[in-house]
């Protein structure tokens, strides 16, 4: 059963992070993950500062991650599912908005490059797929996705479904695809879809779902956001860490 009221504690809270590059990207680039401005670490202060108790995030995280590869890494990484998951008071789903993002070929000929030999014809593939992705999608508009939505859904699924077999109803906590723009990937053709299919999915699920639309957009009009078009600002990871602390504390008091 989930904990009802954790100020009552003084052991550490640990909430396990699913996420992707989000988590660990600010407005200038990639930055240490212990970094405070982070949305995992502003919604552990915003805890520990109501709880009067520490709370720590376990996170794994990568670049590019997809629903895919947050279930993998739940039942692949022994750290995931052996230590941090039994000792978890929570879990919170940061993937999505890498599935949503348009593609010129199928992921896994994109996640195949890394393993392309000699070094000098991976490197020239690696600059060919980079120069012509994003020329591809604006002409085409994307043809398809990063990661088909009844994929998306099925591990999403499959990921709340281990959790409560393994840690009974503790919350689970996810967001919407963050809203995009950017010339890497230059069309938003699947992204209102997106959204609203991992609302609903929330919803069947019984997953508390925080809608990012209006956070992130906010900051990306004021001009606050990584220059990418992909990652946050600061006052974005604030406002979605302070808001996901607060759907945790709700969500443990039900």
């Amino acid at each position: 059963m989930a904990e009802v009221n954790p100020s009552r504690g003084s052991e550490v809270f640990r909430i396990l992070l699913l996420a992707d590059s989000l988590s660990f990207q600010g407005p200038l680039g990639i930055v240490s993950p212990e970094d405070q401005r982070l949305y995992p670490k502003v919604m552990a202060t915003e805890l520990s500062n109501t709880w009067n108790r520490p709370v720590h995030v376990h996170g794994s995280a990568r670049e590019g991650w997809t629903a895919r590869d947050a279930w993998w890494a739940l039942t692949k990484d022994p750290l995931v599912f052996a230590d941090w998951l039994p000792k978890a008071g929570a879990v919170v789903i940061g993937v999505g908005g890498m599935d949503q993002l348009p593609a010129m070929v199928p992921t896994y000929i994109r996640d195949s490059l890394p393993y392309i030999r000699p070094g000098t014809l991976r490197r020239k593939v690696r600059r060919l797929y980079r120069d012509l992705t994003p020329r591809g999608i604006a002409l085409t508009g994307g043809v398809i996705r990063q990661l088909p939505p009844q994929a998306t859904a099925r591990y999403l699924t499959r990921i709340v479904q281990a959790v409560r077999a393994i840690r009974g109803d503790i919350p689970i906590l996810a967001m919407t695809p963050s809203p995009y723009g950017g010339d890497t990937y230059p069309s938003q053709k699947f992204h209102a879809a997106a959204r609203v299919s991992m609302l609903e999915w929330g919803r069947r699920s019984a997953v508390d779902v925080l809608d990012l639309e209006d956070l992130v957009t906010e900051e990306r009009i004021k001009g606050g956001s990584n220059p990418d078009g992909m990652h946050w600002g600061w006052s974005t990871h604030q406002r979605v860490g302070t808001l996901l602390a607060h759907n945790l504390m709700a969500n443990l008091t039900r």
